[in-house]
């Protein structure tokens, strides 16, 4: 497959080279020809000096063909701008950009581009080991908005249904692991003390179910 990497910092430079060992055909595309001097030497994908928004320029990198395109310069405008003409020109299958500064974010949504923001995702993560360092999570989609936690049941819990725990809260079961065995849990489902919770949720919805749980430890 073959991918463009719009931007030669240290992030599109990584992204570049992960996708060239991964066996695709990768084109980066940088104004600054000192900028490619940040891929690993051993890259030998194709390296085009200009600018991304220059058509004659993205179609040498092979825009017409390519399978995705990741516009990851420092430059939020920038990174929008490619983004949305490589969706709607180019018709590019998979699209992604970065937004550096969450101000600008607004920008993006309304060209419809997937983002990933790296400030707004440390922000959120660096607030979940701050308020929650024992808290275990999984995986964030998105920039960190929905992640998959995982929780004990304490003993306060035993026997009670799993839809009295998550009720009303941003929170849905994905699996509970009981005895080494994994479930799909139904929200009859009776809990037991050490049975662990994998759950879809919200940052303020894993802490209310923290509370509701700790709460039953002291009832």
């Amino acid at each position: 497959m073959a991918y463009i990497v719009v931007g030669c910092g240290r992030v599109g430079a990584e992204v570049a080279q992960r996708l060239y060992q991964r066996g695709h055909a990768v084109a980066v595309i940088d104004q600054e020809p000192a900028a490619f001097q940040n891929l690993n030497p051993g890259f030998k994908g194709r390296l085009l000096e200009g600018d991304a928004l220059d058509r004659p320029v993205l179609e040498r990198a092979g825009i017409g063909e390519a399978t995705g395109l990741a516009a990851v310069t420092n430059s939020d405008s920038l990174n929008a701008v490619v983004g949305h003409l490589a969706r709607q020109i180019y018709q590019v299958p998979n699209v992604l950009a970065r937004n550096y500064d969450p101000i600008r974010r607004p920008l993006f949504d309304a060209f419809g581009l997937q983002v990933v923001s790296s400030s707004s995702w440390g922000a959120q993560r660096i607030e979940e080991l701050l308020l929650n360092g024992g808290q275990r999570v999984i995986f964030e989609a998105g920039n960190g908005e929905v992640g998959i936690y995982e929780l004990s049941v304490p003993a306060s819990w035993e026997g009670r249904a799993l839809q009295e725990l998550l009720q009303g809260l941003a929170a849905r079961a994905a699996a509970l692991t009981r005895a080494g065995r994994a479930q799909l849990p139904e929200p009859s489902t009776r809990l037991q003390s050490g049975d662990i919770l994998h759950l879809g949720a919200t940052l303020e919805g894993v802490q209310a179910v923290q509370q509701r749980l700790g709460a039953g430890e002291s009832a």
